[in-house]
């Protein structure tokens, strides 16, 4: 029986790659903005590795796991893109965004397809957006529409208004709908609840693309294994080839359900995002809160760690970069961490990987499944003892 343990913690970059210039993310670097912060203390990851990592800085003298900087191959800088890389697809072109809002005839035909008038159409805040119509949301029943610079299309309701079910009901309309030249990475639910300036709820949901090729999730669901899922990346992969899901609703909630993980005799994977990094500090400029999350999750790998078996692995990485301390709040292209552990792993640096792949085309060779069409270079052979 083998398990591994692969968390992504999402938007954690380690510094911006050589073509940062064309999404205008020159000097990026997420944990370069974090790591002076009072409130950051990490003992545990610098023990793995994480600042022996090239080009990061400050490591120390023997690192107890194998340790990578990852480029991304793939065309975007996005959560699905970069899930997908991981699991072992390259993106040679990114898919759509709508710096100005999304295009008349699609506005009309889904509104159309539910009933409802829209509003906004325009990249916003998540928090603004809603403290900008939620009320006139609320008076006429519109639904709030938005995107970022992502490839993403938010809708936003109240939940006396539009009832959740309702709302993810919406949102599958709108998936159907967005495909082919309009096919944006995530569909994304957006409720809110309370009075001006409102909240949002733990009830988002994305609705993702179905990969258009076969993943490690693919290969290792038909080779027999566990496919189980912590988080969203149950979403991400729009289920396809997820034999367990565990939702979440915080980092806290993500930490705790991989930690019971580690009671189960599964034989397989335990893929696990943790979204708040990304959602709650990276894309809201709040270097504090960015910098505790890392150290509250500094914490609790500090309880995981001896917990696990002898066949067990861990591997810990990111999905792309959102620099809390630039003007912008987007997502931002920068390479991010890799690093492996488990007994008989030995903790060499393994450099600059040319892509986030090499991560899918290890975990296979570990479970002994062929690695077919994905992409992806194997490094398990180097840092097996």
């Amino acid at each position: 029986m083998k398990r591994l343990f692969l968390i992504v913690l999402d938007s954690f970059g380690i510094g911006e790659e050589p073509d940062a210039y064309l999404w205008n993310d020159e000097g990026s670097n997420t944990l370069g903005a974090i790591r002076e912060n009072e409130n950051f203390d990490c003992p545990n990851l610098k023990k793995l590795g994480l600042f022996n990592i090239d080009g990061v800085g400050g490591g120390i003298d023997c690192p107890q796991a194998a340790y990578a900087r990852m480029r991304e191959s793939s065309m975007g800088k996005d959560t699905t893109i970069g899930h997908w890389e991981i699991a072992g697809i390259i993106s040679p072109k990114p898919l759509p965004t709508y710096p100005n809002g999304f295009p008349k005839e699609v506005v009309e035909e889904f509104e159309r397809l539910t009933g409802r008038k829209t509003l906004c159409n325009l990249p916003y805040s998540g928090t603004e957006v809603i403290k900008d119509y939620g009320q006139e949301s609320i008076k006429t029943g519109a639904l709030i529409i938005y995107t970022s610079a992502d490839s993403v299309f938010q809708i936003a309701a109240h939940e006396d208004v539009v009832p959740v079910p309702e709302l993810y009901r919406y949102c599958e309309i709108a998936r159907n709908l967005l495909q082919g030249e309009h096919g944006v990475g995530r569909v994304i639910a957006r409720p809110f609840e309370g009075e001006y300036p409102f909240k949002r709820t733990a009830r988002r949901h994305d609705y993702s693309l179905i990969p258009p090729k076969n993943t490690m999730l693919d290969l290792l669901k038909k080779a027999g294994y566990d496919t189980i899922s912590v988080g969203k990346i149950y979403d991400i992969f729009a289920g396809k080839s997820v034999s367990e899901s565990n939702r979440t609703v915080s980092n806290a909630d993500g930490m705790q359900k991989t930690m019971e993980m580690l009671d189960r005799d599964f034989n397989g994977i335990c893929f696990t995002n943790l979204v708040d990094f990304d959602m709650l500090y990276g894309h809201r400029n709040d270097i504090d809160g960015y910098a505790k999350a890392a150290t509250e999750f500094d914490r609790w790998l500090g309880g995981f760690l001896p917990k696990l078996k002898d066949q067990d692995l861990l591997m810990i990485t990111a999905d792309h970069g959102c620099d809390p301390k630039t003007p912008s709040t987007d997502h931002s292209r920068e390479y991010v961490p890799m690093m492996l552990y488990g007994k008989g792993i030995k903790p060499i640096n393994l450099g600059t990987r040319p892509t986030f792949a090499d991560m899918s085309a290890t975990v296979l060779d570990y479970f002994g499944v062929d690695k077919e069409d994905t992409c992806g270079t194997s490094f398990l052979a180097e840092v097996s003892e």
